[in-house]
Parts: C-alpha cells; structure tokens; sequence
C-alpha cells in the first residue's frame, strides 16, 4: 500500500503541468539528446472489462476514430484491438498557405480465457465507445452419478 499525498488547492494548471513534466522519472532523451516525456508517446484507451453467466464485455474509450480505423483480430487466444487515423488539412490562399496533419494509433491486447466461442465474437463502435461481446461456451451440465444395484 502506498501513501497519496493530495495537491494543495493552490496548485494551477500551469505550474502543475510544467512540474509534472520536470518532476516525472519517465524522462527520456531523444535521438538529438533532448529531453522528452515518454508519457506523450503513447496513448492507451481505458478499458471495462464485465463478466457474466453468458458472455465477457469489453468496452474501451476511443472518442473521435471511426469503425474503418479499427482492427480487431484473435489469434492464439490473445484478443488484439488496435486503431489507426491519420488526418490531414490544406488551406490555401492568396497571402498564405496552412498545412496540418495528425496521426493517433493505439494497440491493447488481452489474454482470453479458453472457454470463449470466438467464432461468434461482436464489436460494435458506438459514442467514441468500442464495445465487444465474447460469447461463453454453453457449459453442459453433469447429472450426478447414479449407481445401480446388480442384483
């Protein structure tokens, strides 16, 4: 168990983010030597995983990306989600010219339990929300062991 100590209420946005660049142990050097923070590098969508009788539910938070940027493959029992976008934007005028571009990408894979139909997994994408159904297989119940008297 470890100690939170909570951020004093005087604490603004702007000291708070120039300390946590400076003050974090992930600090890395880049290729020229310069410092950066690996923390930009990689963004991980946060994950509800929910169990029931029938089926597990993944939901994972990926606002602003549309159902072409995702994909979603089982191999090996490990179920792998991953999503590329790639944006850009030109402006052009007389007196100045404006190019932009993006390009965000996560992968998150997940160990999967042997007992799953994979065949009948469902993603949906709904809301900036990726929702997945892994169907559990039907489990047959024993009938207890009934012994029979020889006579």
């Amino acid at each position: 168990m470890s100690l939170v100590i909570p951020k004093r209420r005087s604490e603004r946005l702007f000291p708070s983010l120039i300390g946590d660049f400076f003050n974090n142990d992930r600090l890395l050097l880049d290729f020229n030597g310069d410092l950066f923070n690996s923390n930009f590098l990689e963004v991980v969508p946060e994950a509800n995983i929910i169990e029931n009788n029938k089926e597990y539910q993944i939901e994972l938070a990926a606002p602003g990306l549309e159902r072409k940027d995702f994909k979603v493959e089982v191999n090996n029992d490990v179920l792998s989600i991953s999503a590329e976008k790639e944006e850009e934007s030109k402006k052009e005028d007389k007196n100045y010219r404006t190019r932009e571009f993006s390009y965000n990408s996560f992968y998150r894979s997940f160990a999967l339990p042997q007992n799953l139909v994979t065949d009948k997994i469902d993603a949906k994408y709904e809301n900036g929300i990726l929702k997945l159904v892994l169907p559990k297989m039907e489990v047959s119940v024993q009938k207890p062991l009934k012994k029979i008297k020889v006579a």
